[in-house]
Parts: structure tokens; sequence; C-alpha cells
């Protein structure tokens, strides 16, 4: 398995490109993913009783999972818009399928942005009608689906499934309002592996699990997440299926992609200078494990405590009791970086020099054993800092 340089268009018989339509200022706001074939199809969605019109439309378009184009929007939401924002979800899918000569049934929409403000639909239309798939840049798209975002998202990755090379690529973005089931964020995945489709979403809803749902930046659950998967099959392998040969090789691309994805989401929290990844070892059970590690990450003093290049780990142990599943108070291990700063949950005395380093990088990693068992999970963040404050006190201005 190879990691290569690319976008979500690498796989065979994608394209995808971006415009601005208008909806921001002087950036591109407007994105379109479209397969030459009909491509299977899968999808989760964000968990919050509140959704945004466009998730309603897709899942309209996928109660047929069978997809063959995406159209999306940054800048508006379009979520708590009432019936018009229906409407212009449902005119948004219908310009996307009339121009690129599919069914409206066959087009999932995603927008992104503020919520609350009526979305421009006709400035969405008209750029819909700009797009030329034939001649395209696909890392345009990239650049179309951000918001706050610093930096685009992407990973593509290649091997061989059945002797046919097959590829996964994946984009995302995501910021702020992040802490999924799932978070302020969507993820697009192509492959031109032919698998089935309810392979592709069972495998979709179990990665989703331990690694968008692993992703916390500030506490908040989007009313707009999604991911969407489109399978085209035009590698040429043979299908894959459970206990087939390859089902093992194409598991682990997609975890490959999925956990990138979210980690390059976790580390471009808004303001954030720092990742920070949880590594909970000895659960009793891997949902224990990804409980304790979410805690952890998401816990705000430790976050701080991050940023301030803080080595208290009392903050640390402290959103491990809280996590809601079993524990033993006295058998915590904890490690920062390389340095144990815990042992059968007593102080380890540490050299604050040699842990400094550590809390300098850019990524800092915070282990634990429960000592219970030998489930293990993970979790990812970021640091809150100033900026993140700044970021979101002005966001709607």
């Amino acid at each position: 398995m190879n990691i290569i340089d690319g976008t979500v268009a690498s796989p065979k018989g994608f394209q995808a490109t971006g415009l601005h339509a208008g909806l921001k200022k002087n950036k591109m706001d407007l994105g379109i993913i479209y397969s030459e074939k009909p491509a299977k199809a899968a999808a989760v969605y964000t968990t919050n009783q509140v959704k945004a019109a466009p998730i309603y439309v897709t899942k309209e378009a996928m109660q047929e999972p069978i997809m063959q184009a995406v159209v999306v929007n940054s800048g508006y939401a379009n979520a708590c818009t009432g019936e018009i924002g229906l409407q212009h979800a449902k005119q948004m899918q219908k310009a996307a399928a009339d121009h690129l000569g599919v069914t409206a049934d066959k087009v999932a929409v995603a927008s992104t942005g503020v919520i609350g403000k009526i979305m421009p639909i006709e400035l969405v239309e008209k750029g819909i009608q700009k797009i030329d798939i034939e001649d395209c840049e696909p890392y345009h798209f990239h650049e179309a689906i951000l918001t706050t975002d610093t930096t685009t998202k992407e990973i593509v990755v290649q091997a061989k499934v059945n002797g046919e090379t097959v590829t996964v690529a994946g984009c995302a973005k995501g910021s702020g309002m992040i802490h999924p089931n799932m978070a302020t964020m969507l993820a697009f995945i192509t492959t031109d592996a032919d698998i089935s489709q309810e392979v592709l979403q069972e495998l979709l809803s179990e990665k989703t699990e331990t690694t968008f749902n692993q992703i916390t930046v500030d506490g908040d659950t989007s009313t707009n997440d999604m991911v969407l998967v489109l399978a085209n099959g035009m590698a040429g392998n043979a299908t894959i299926e459970k206990g087939t040969e390859g089902y093992d090789t194409f598991v682990a691309m997609f975890q490959l992609v999925s956990e990138t994805l979210a980690q390059m989401i976790a580390k471009d929290g808004e303001g954030a200078t720092k990742l920070i990844e949880v590594q909970v070892n000895g659960a009793t059970d891997e949902l224990a494990a990804r409980m304790i590690a979410k805690k952890v990450v998401g816990s705000m003093l430790v976050k701080t405590a991050m940023f301030g290049e803080d080595p208290n780990w009392g903050r640390i142990i402290c959103a491990i009791g809280y996590a809601e599943t079993k524990i033993d108070p006295e058998k915590v291990d904890m490690w920062i970086g390389s340095v144990q700063v815990l042992k059968s949950s007593q102080p380890q005395a540490f050299d604050e020099e040699a842990i400094k380093p550590i809390l300098e990088q850019d990524k800092i990693v915070i282990a634990v054993d429960m000592n219970l068992g030998d489930a293990k999970g993970a979790a990812w963040g970021c640091d809150l800092t100033y900026k993140y404050v700044e970021v979101n006190a002005l966001y709607h201005t």
C-alpha cells in the first residue's frame, strides 16, 4: 500500500473541480465531484437533531444508494432555513443533475458555512452552469469546501487488490464546531474499487466510529456533517466481499484514509498550534478505551494546558475519572510523550526540562494504561488558544 500525490479525482473515472460562485469574498465556494459511471454509495450523517436541508435531500437520494455526483457549497450552511432552504437544496441538486446529464436522485448535496442565512441560490445555479467537468482542476474542489480551515486536507492511497491497482482517495473540511458523532466536517471518499454496497456501508460505519467520531476540537456537533463514499468499480477488480481475497487490503486502505483525514481535521482546529493524540491501552473493552481517550482530548483544561506547554497531568487523570466507564483509580499509568508521569496512579518524579521539548512539539502524544484488560483506543484533538476565541467571536461578521 502506497500513499501517492493526488486528489479526490485520482481514482479511475472520477472528475472534480471548484470555482468562485460569489458566496464568499474572493474564495472558491462551489464544487462538484462526478463519476463517469454510477457508483455504489455509502454515507453517515450528523447526529445533531437539528439537521441542515442538504442532509435531508441527500438522505432521500440515498434510499437507492447509487450516486454519480456530489455538489457542495461553502459560505452558507443552509441550516435552520425552513422550507425555502429545503427548496434551495433541491434546486442545487437539480441544477447539478441537469448540467451533468444525470438524474437528480443520483446527486448528493452538501453545504457548510453560516447557519440561518438564506443562500443566494441564483449564484449557486449560475456557478454550476460555469463548471466544465471535462476541463477541470480537481484540487479546486478541495479548496471550495473550506470555511475557517487553514489548509486543504487530502490523502490518496493505492494497492493491488485481486491483482488490480485500486485507488482510494479522500478530502475533507473541518476546523471548528468539531465534536462528532459527527463534527462540522464534510469528508468525501472516492474509490475505483468494485465493492459490495452493503460491505461499503458497513465499513464506513465501522471506521467512522474509530476515526471521524474520535476527534474533538470544541465539543460542538454541527448541523451539516456528512461523510460520503463513492465506489465506481472502474479498477476492474473482482467484487470485494467479506472473506474474499483483497478484503483485508481494502479495509487497511480505507482505515488509513479515514484516520489520516480525521487527524488532519483535528490538527487544523480553529487557532490550533498542536495536535493532541491520546492513546488508551489496558481498558476493559474498545468502547471504554475510546470513551476515555475522547474525554481526555476533549477536556478544555487539558487543551489549555497543552497550549501553555504545562505538564499538568492532574487535568488528564481528572478527565479519565469522569469518562463514565469502569476504571480502577489506583491502577492508572500515564506518559506525556516518552516521560512517565504516573505509575499505579502515583506521581512519578520527572525532569521538567526533559519534558519541555515534548510539549513544544506540534504533536503531543498522551499515553494511558488502565491496567484492566487488553482493549485499546485512540482519539485526536487540538489545543485551545486565544485565536480560537477570536475566530469564533467574529465568525458571523
